[in-house]
């Protein structure tokens, strides 16, 4: 999965998926309420996202939760 923000490319774990939203864990910390791009060109996945919140998980990793704009109903079937 990759969040792109601004021209930048985030590479991002998931860890739990909805067709509303997900869960992801990366490098990579946001503030509430931003916007983001998701791909999943492995799952034909693009969608736009809102950060619901990001938590540090470890000293580099955060989780981040995210609500897809668009219902996704193929992701992770």
């Amino acid at each position: 999965m990759r969040l792109d923000e601004s021209r930048l490319n985030k590479i991002a774990i998931t860890e739990n998926v909805s067709p509303r939203g997900v869960r992801i864990v990366s490098d990579w910390s946001c503030a509430s309420g931003k916007h983001v791009l998701v791909t999943v060109p492995e799952e034909g996945v693009k969608s736009l996202a809102r950060v619901v919140y990001c938590q540090r998980v470890e000293s580099t990793k955060f989780a981040v939760g995210l609500q897809l704009v668009a219902r996704v109903e193929e992701w992770g079937d």
